[in-house]
């Protein structure tokens, strides 16, 4: 194909526009890219029994090194060198992640297995790359937690901001349409259905760093489309929050909160 001076002369302006905006985005693709791999490559050792332990630690080695290089712009101490501490903690995650599966089949009558779980549960790995991600957030690797808690978000639905405190054992049924936001805190034996929002009353930049997102005590159950708002909001531990309810207020422990609508069958 044979371009004129004209097209050419084009072509290289257009060519010039678009490297000098590229310029703002740095590598941020290849970031995304790394950390999709990094991400599956680390469910893979904790959770396929076909793969080897030893080989796939060297691997992520490697891979969480090559993502430090990308991201860390600290000249001294260099999060590069923290993959030790965190390979340290990878056996304790494990271990919560299993008490995850454990409590999801125990509440889910469709679950036939943890291997089913493992493998089909949107929710499960959602939790568990929330998890996973979330202890990045202690080493300070820029970026790396939110992309790793974004990428199960395009697989699953589930949009789960690493800074959340999440407890043990923790069941998301369904998965699809949860929001989960970052300033939330969720204790032990919580379970959340489809479509539930634990999010913010307002959105506002100078809100950073202030608890935006709803507590959840222990042993609550939250059921589909709810929505419920506000750092100050506070579930008492026991109760239930049934479907399409919106909720700005706390409730106390035991409470049984439901919405009633008006249908007409004609």
């Amino acid at each position: 194909m044979t371009f004129t001076f004209v097209e050419k002369r084009l072509r290289k302006q257009i060519i010039e526009n678009i490297e000098k905006q590229k310029e703002k985005a740095s590598f941020l693709y290849l970031i995304k890219r790394k950390t999709e791999s990094f991400t599956e490559t680390l469910f893979a050792t904790l959770f396929d029994r076909s793969v080897d332990v030893k080989e796939y630690m060297n691997i992520l080695e490697l891979e969480f090194k090559g993502l430090a290089d990308l991201v860390c712009e600290r000249e001294y101490d260099p999060c590069r060198d923290r993959w030790e501490e965190y390979m340290d903690m990878l056996p304790q995650v494990l271990e919560d992640l299993n008490k995850d599966a454990q409590f999801i089949l125990e509440n889910d009558p469709a679950a036939k297995s943890l291997k089913e779980i493992y493998l089909a549960y949107p929710g499960f790995y959602a939790i568990a790359i929330y998890r996973l991600s979330h202890l990045l957030l202690k080493f300070d690797l820029p970026l790396v937690p939110r992309l790793m808690t974004e990428s199960a978000h395009c697989k699953t639905g589930t949009d789960i901001n690493p800074g959340a405190q999440i407890g043990v054992p923790f069941f998301i049924d369904h998965a699809t349409g949860v929001v989960i936001g970052e300033t939330s805190i969720i204790e032990d034996y919580v379970k959340i259905y489809q479509g539930v929002t634990l999010g913010a009353l307002s959105v506002d930049k100078n809100m950073k760093g202030v608890k935006r997102h709803p507590t959840i005590k222990q042993n609550v159950t939250i059921y589909a489309n709810a929505t419920i708002l506000g750092g100050d909001t506070v579930i008492g531990e026991n109760s239930i929050i049934g479907g399409n309810v919106w909720l700005t207020k706390s409730i106390p422990q035991n409470s049984r909160v439901s919405y009633q609508s008006s249908v007409k069958i004609q």
